[in-house]
């Protein structure tokens, strides 16, 4: 007979009495979808653990304020179902303040799904996605976009497929043309924010897929993740343009062969992730 191995848990209970806010907080979200038989995913709770070590070390978030989804997690309000996920982002950005510093970030399945107008929206997939469906754009600017308060800021970063316009941002930057673009729904829906800011780092366009590797140190891991945390290592206050030219420097040398002279490697980055978008 052999115990069972039960994994950490990420989600930090303190000890004592606990602060009640700070100005500092994060959602965290990595699903592998290993009960399911097709579409399993291996780097995604790599990830969470590569944002969530980035955020501690070289931006100063509190553990007790950084929330975990996975389904690692023993905690049934830590498993990454679409109703925690929700709570989660409600407990992210509520009573938010001036100077609050707001971080989503999700390692998971994404999708497109009908919408307005024969039109197709963005949308993240819960683990019971199949059950209750999934969350769709709409859904996560309601959740986190439209509440954020002057003074406030929220950064998304959502490595998926399909997730150019995951938050449903009014205005989206394309890496390859060097320009912003005005994005309104078809449906007309307001979704700018009450006053804050809103950025939005994705690993695909709408119509593209994202892919993980294990390539860079032996283990699986997202490739936006991957490369986005090294920068920010290295260079932990870099401007957003800045922060673009050198995850696309790095993606520019992988091409190139340089780096990592892998046949998998081209086969991932030949054209697929060649552009990051960014929203505001």
């Amino acid at each position: 007979m052999y115990d069972a191995v039960v994994t950490p848990s990420l989600n930090h209970e303190p000890s004592g009495p606990s602060p009640t806010r700070s100005s500092k907080r994060a959602v965290l979200c990595g699903i592998t979808y290993s009960d399911t038989k097709q579409n399993k995913l291996k780097g995604s709770i790599n990830d969470v653990r590569n944002m969530r070590d980035l955020l501690i070390t070289r931006f100063g978030y509190p553990r007790e304020f950084i929330r975990v989804l996975t389904e690692e997690e023993t905690d049934q309000r830590y498993k990454p179902t679409r109703q925690n996920i929700e709570n989660s982002l409600r407990w992210l950005v509520n009573d938010c303040q001036s100077g609050d510093s707001l971080v989503f970030f999700y390692s998971g399945h994404g999708s497109r799904e009908p919408h307005h107008n024969n039109d197709e929206a963005c949308a993240i997939c819960p683990v019971d996605f199949q059950k209750v469906g999934m969350i769709l754009e709409s859904d996560l600017n309601s959740l986190i976009v439209r509440p954020l308060k002057r003074g406030v800021t929220l950064h998304a970063i959502i490595d998926a497929c399909f997730s150019g316009k995951i938050l449903g941002l009014p205005h989206v930057y394309f890496s390859l043309d060097k320009k912003w673009i005005e994005d309104i729904p078809p449906s007309a829906l307001d979704k700018r924010t009450s006053g804050g800011l809103a950025i939005c780092i994705s690993a695909s366009l709408d119509n593209q897929e994202a892919f993980d590797t294990s390539t860079f140190n032996g283990k699986k891991n997202g490739v936006l993740t991957y490369l986005l945390s090294e920068v920010l290592r290295k260079l932990p206050s870099p401007t957003y343009g800045d922060l673009y030219d050198l995850i696309h420097e790095s993606l520019d040398i992988i091409n190139q062969g340089c780096l990592l002279n892998t046949r998998i490697l081209w086969r991932i980055f030949d054209c697929k992730l060649s552009q990051v978008s960014f929203s505001h």
